[in-house]
């Protein structure tokens, strides 16, 4: 009977613990990106931070290759034109991962 008891609270721990870790994450996430956008202001930077914060890490053991990234970039620059393109094409492609 003890046993079934410390496994129970072992899995409740786990539970709660979860969504500290979850908000944790996101809290790290959002300071990494805050660093990346820098000096950018207004729209430039909402865009930036939106792509960033929904932007999926990717695997450690695959790096993304350049051509997937410029397509991502692409993508995530939607209907940017000259210069707004520019700096965000270049901030986005310098990104590691």
């Amino acid at each position: 009977m003890k046993m079934q008891a410390i496994i129970t609270a072992l899995a409740l721990t786990g539970l709660l613990a979860s969504p500290a870790f979850a908000a944790n994450s996101q809290q790290t996430k959002m300071a990494d990106c805050n660093k990346q956008a820098g000096d950018k202001k207004g729209d430039d930077r909402k865009a930036f931070m939106k792509s960033c914060l929904s932007a999926t890490p990717a695997a450690a053991s695959t790096p993304m290759s350049q051509q997937d990234k410029m397509k991502m970039c692409n993508t995530q620059a939607g209907d940017k034109k000259g210069d707004d393109r520019k700096a965000f094409m270049k901030t986005c492609l310098s990104n590691k991962g």
